[in-house]
């Protein structure tokens, strides 16, 4: 299992960030609040901690707080710096570009993941691209993400499988080549299926995202 689920909200105008530079508004999805917070520790580490020029802000003020640049002060082995901010906590990490600022803590809400649903086409083209056209549509709506490559899901999956080691596979009644093998949910005419996920902050958000 991946962990999470993560992609880019938007992109953010220098307006609207707290240093006054371009950046962008990411969302992070899990089952639970301590598999979020390790997934939170070491995707920043990996991905933003190591970006040149990067800072790494909160964008929820409310919620569960949670470590966001507290643990990864720590690889500034001891020549981190903490500052004081109109009540936020900061860490300054000495890196070889300069410095890679980070706030210490971000919030944990609540929200839904998995809003889902399946394109049914006529050939791969075809589905390929209605769900492109879908996805470039429901990224100007904000609070929600579309997680996976592209926006886009070949593999689909249903719950549990022959094996037992598994939790899902794939969703072999929406599979076009085994039509003739299992109990299958496509007419004659079609050869491919796509599906789009859909993650956001609320119910509400995923509606949006999906008319």
């Amino acid at each position: 299992a991946c962990g999470c689920e993560a992609g880019i909200d938007r992109i953010l105008d220098p307006s609207e960030t707290p240093d006054g530079r371009p950046g962008v508004s990411i969302m992070i999805f899990a089952m639970g609040g301590k598999g979020l917070a390790k997934q939170l520790e070491t995707r920043a580490g990996q991905c933003v901690l190591t970006s040149p020029t990067a800072a790494l802000f909160a964008g929820i003020d409310g919620g569960i707080r949670i470590p966001l640049g507290k643990n990864l002060r720590y690889f500034g082995d001891g020549f981190q710096v903490s500052k004081q901010i109109s009540g936020k906590r900061y860490w300054r990490i000495p890196v070889m570009d300069g410095e890679f600022l980070a706030e210490a803590t971000t919030g944990q809400v609540d929200a839904i993941g998995g809003g889902n649903f399946l394109v049914l086409a006529e050939s791969q083209p075809q589905a390929l691209a209605a769900c492109e056209a879908a996805i470039e549509e429901m990224r100007k709506i904000p609070n929600v993400i579309m997680p996976f490559p592209g926006g886009v899901v070949r593999s689909g999956s249903k719950v549990g499988s022959k094996y037992k080691t598994l939790g899902a596979s794939t969703n072999d009644a929406f599979c076009p080549t085994l039509k003739g093998m299992t109990k299958t949910e496509l007419s004659a005419e079609i050869e491919s299926v796509m599906e789009i996920v859909i993650d956001g902050l609320t119910k509400e958000d995923i509606d949006k995202a999906m008319r």
